[in-house]
């Protein structure tokens, strides 16, 4: 069965607050529409993925998904369903999955549950049982409300793909808040499966607060080592950090020589298992002649991104008689940080001497020594 997944991400999140839309807000240094993508994209019975968006957000959703086997972006509506109905207009197939990006976190097994039961049923939702005392509130509590039978309504939810799109050609109602409405009033069947806690939807700031601490759980720390070495040459200034630091003489490499930048490089990128610098940079290569450091970094960091890493803090030492380090010490750390999008106090930069002994001892170069702290290793 040939299986679209369409994820829906055109709303604007109005009460989660703030400028940016919550789908395209960072969860564990990912956007929660990526993460909410990734989990279906990486199913094996999805064969291909569309993203409904609402108008004005096609440069944040491609941001967003920038990597991702994606197919054209879809604008969307004022409502959902209008949304819905927009993906439905170009998805083929025989099964689709209507998913909230909102609702990053989609146990594979879920999925696995909801494709089994279209074979005896046009649909599938999965769905929690409700565990607390329900009532009905005007201005104090109300009638209590029997609980017995009911259930909380998550996504993804499957459908045969021809059923659902019958099912709104159909639909005389006002917007519905999932396709399981418009399913069962055209007089089909859905079959309710087992949910997950971790289909939570992200609706208030203390859903992004129980989301983090959910990625957290999942995440394995990982520690990576990086060290770099550039001997002085020709004139000054010195590049470390990412910014120029007032020195006699230059150092010799075949980028800026940022010795700073490139120890903190091979540290992310080994606590990732990702190899080292000269893999992805090879000083071999004429593009990374005289090349900004800053490039090397930025491209370490989306790696991390992409699998997944939370980024808990870096700490490096400059071994250096000269320059000092400690006038420029703030500024160091500050453009670190933002190369890397964190907050200046996950940044460490120290300085220390060889008391005059070896290499760096005789002032012939600059060496720099760098530890990256992360998490990793989330699966849905």
């Amino acid at each position: 069965m040939t299986t679209t997944a369409l994820i829906v991400a055109a709303g604007c999140g109005s009460r989660m607050g703030g400028d940016v839309p919550k789908q395209f807000r960072l969860l564990g240094g990912k956007p929660v529409l990526r993460w909410a993508v990734e989990a279906l994209i990486h199913h094996p019975a999805v064969q291909s993925t569309l993203v409904v968006v609402g108008q004005g957000q096609r440069a944040w959703a491609a941001d967003a998904l920038d990597g991702l086997d994606v197919g054209e972006l879809i604008e969307g509506g004022a409502e959902r369903s209008d949304s819905v109905r927009a993906g439905l207009a170009v998805v083929n197939g025989e099964a689709i999955l209507v998913h909230d990006a909102a609702r990053p976190f989609c146990p594979a097994a879920v999925i696995d549950r909801l494709l089994a039961s279209l074979e005896f049923f046009e649909g599938a939702a999965p769905v929690l049982p409700v565990g607390d005392t329900l009532s009905r509130v005007d201005e104090a509590l109300g009638e209590p409300v029997d609980r017995s039978g009911l259930a909380r309504v998550q996504t993804p939810q499957a459908f045969r793909l021809e059923a659902l799109k019958l099912a709104y050609e159909r639909w005389q109602g006002a917007s519905p808040t999932d396709e399981t409405t418009v399913v069962r009033a055209a007089g089909m069947k859905v079959a309710a499966v087992d949910g997950d806690p971790a289909l939570e939807k992200l609706t208030l700031p203390a859903d992004f607060e129980r989301a983090e601490q959910l990625l957290a759980s999942r995440l394995s720390p990982r520690t990576g080592i990086g060290f770099d070495v550039h001997a002085f040459a020709g004139e000054g200034p010195v590049t470390l950090g990412g910014i120029e630091v007032p020195h006699d003489r230059g150092l010799a490499g075949h980028s800026d020589a940022d010795v700073v930048l490139h120890a903190i490089t091979d540290a992310l990128l080994g606590a990732a298992g990702l190899g080292d610098i000269g893999e992805h940079f090879p000083p071999t290569d004429e593009r990374w002649k005289g090349a900004d450091s800053s490039l090397f970094l930025a491209h370490a960091i989306k790696l991390l991104r992409a699998k997944g890493a939370l980024i808990d803090h870096i700490d490096c030492t400059v071994i250096a008689e000269a320059p000092k380090i400690g006038p420029h010490r703030e500024r160091i750390r500050s453009r670190i940080a933002e190369i890397a999008g964190l907050s200046v106090d996950q940044v460490s930069v120290k300085a220390t001497t060889t008391e005059g002994l070896g290499f760096t001892g005789r002032r012939e170069g600059i060496a720099a020594q760098a530890i990256a702290s992360i998490r990793m290793g989330y699966r849905a």
